[in-house]
């Protein structure tokens, strides 16, 4: 088959949950064989629709999606779901085929050897390993089923840095068909052939071709051109109306004037062109600390690393008082996130936190959010006497605004339960905050608010993250590396 024939058309199609929830538009693109493409777009725009349209998890209402003959498609899942974590790693290998596969061990060894994660034991459980190890095992999941059309959603969430490196040189190596959805700029400009931009407000698709950073940059000139001509059109039509309200006041044939000049101006009216609007930001926003801190909020002694396979003890020193904010660093597997789970909890051996302090927890899957409460009874619980007008104010703040409020958690895409995990920390006002990778699933254009907003808490704070670029706009008091 040609390298370069179209392998996916969508024509005019369209799809929403509900009338009053429409995502796609009448959207058409076309996907080339061998390209890799990037679906841009704010969180909850749909990306992660047009996913679904493609596996068909979803029926379009309306439209055509042309796939060519015999297409294979897989797709990596930004998360594994919760009922999968009980799942031994050859159990979750063999759901992605139809029918039992009988030397599925080898396979799974050889695709894992892929995404650069070894796993001895096909026994073991999915909920077992690190966030970081088992966005490898999603992307190994999608690898294993040997696709035509590879769809990989937020594939560098939990990702360290060699994991993302390891990602990027695999997608630049790789010779079949990727459509991406990321928010990691750097990673997707050095692979993408191509973008399609979802527009949150018209519910449309753009397609762009070139690198991420070229698509970026025509957009934006694109929009200052559209303004420009905008603003002369404006000038244009004020000077007409201006005009027709002199020749009115003169009465007789000045009448026929003004008309015709009143004519002109609902013709220039027309020749404006809608600009695309940016996707918003979120506001800039404070996380108040708890009132009242005082000496050591938190003391760590000693932690569990995990170190060929086995959990060992380590020994450090920290102490974070008020003010104070920890780095907490180490490769995808050494126990991050078991640590940080385990502090929030009051579990963590070696580690006391001082009585009375409030603990606010960022966990990086949101399942200390409840999936089952609408937006608004999960952020009035940590509210003392709530209004509904502070918890609407709160989360619109946020972009969580109109029906969104009232829309179940586990509705959510994974960036609006990110933001609505933020708003939640903002009204609990905590006096020892814990991050685990608060920037997975969120815009990129929210990255330098939330940054800010960390770096001026005045609390105590343990942050992990595995973006360079996010924590070097943090204020950063210590760090603690876990691998050293």
């Amino acid at each position: 088959m040609a390298k370069e024939e179209t392998i996916l058309r969508f024509e005019k199609v369209s799809f929403g949950f509900g009338i009053k929830k429409p995502i796609l538009d009448e959207v058409s693109f076309t996907v080339r064989r061998g390209k890799k493409i990037t679906i841009m777009g704010q969180n909850g725009a749909g990306k992660s629709t047009i996913f679904g349209l493609i596996t068909g998890a979803h029926e379009q209402e309306s439209g055509i999606i042309n796939k060519v003959n015999g297409l294979t498609v897989a797709l990596g899942r930004q998360v594994i779901p919760r009922n999968e974590m009980e799942l031994t790693v050859r159990e979750f290998f063999q759901q992605a085929f139809p029918q039992k596969v009988y030397d599925i061990d080898p396979r799974i060894d050889k695709v894992l050897d892929v995404v650069n994660l070894a796993i001895a034991d096909h026994d073991k459980k999915i909920g077992a390993f690190s966030g970081g190890q088992q966005a490898r095992l999603l992307l190994a999941y999608a690898l294993i089923q040997n696709p035509d059309l590879l769809l990989l959603d937020e594939p560098t969430n939990n990702l360290d840095k060699a994991g993302i490196a390891h990602l990027t040189k695999f997608l630049v190596d790789y010779k079949k068909t990727v459509i991406v959805i990321s928010h990691d700029a750097e990673f997707l400009n050095a692979f993408t052939h191509g973008v399609l931009y979802l527009d949150v407000n018209t519910h449309k698709v753009e397609q762009y071709v070139g690198d991420y950073l070229d698509v970026v940059k025509e957009i934006a000139v694109r929009i200052e051109k559209e303004n420009r001509k905008n603003a002369l059109l404006a000038k244009e039509i004020q000077e007409n109306k201006d005009k027709a309200n002199f020749f009115a006041n003169k009465g007789g044939q000045m009448r026929m004037v003004a008309k015709r000049m009143r004519e002109k101006a609902e013709e220039l009216e027309e020749e404006k062109v809608d600009v695309r609007r940016e996707d918003k930001t979120i506001r800039a926003f404070t996380i108040p600390a708890q009132e009242g801190l005082s000496g050591d909020v938190i003391t760590i002694t000693s932690c569990l690393v995990i170190k060929g396979h086995k959990a060992v003890e380590k020994k450090v020193k920290v102490v974070l008082r008020k003010n104070q904010h920890l780095l907490l660093q180490g490769p995808n597997g050494i126990g991050k996130s078991t640590l940080l789970e385990s502090i929030a909890n009051g579990t963590a051996k070696g580690t006391e936190i001082a009585k009375g302090v409030t603990v606010g927890y960022y966990r990086q899957d949101f399942s200390n959010l409840d999936f089952d409460k609408t937006v608004y009874d999960e952020l009035a619980a940590v509210i003392d006497r709530p209004t509904e007008h502070a918890v609407r104010a709160a989360a619109a703040s946020f972009l969580i605004a109109g029906e969104l409020i009232t829309t179940k958690i586990g509705h959510l895409s994974e960036g609006q339960k990110g933001l609505v995990a933020f708003v939640r920390l903002m009204l609990l006002k905590p006096g020892l905050l814990i991050l685990d990778e608060p920037t997975n699933h969120i815009n990129f254009r929210h990255l330098p608010v939330i940054a800010k907003a960390l770096s001026d808490y005045e609390g105590a704070m343990i942050v992990v993250s595995h973006v360079p670029d996010f924590v070097s706009q943090i204020r950063i008091d210590e760090v603690l590396d876990l691998d050293k």
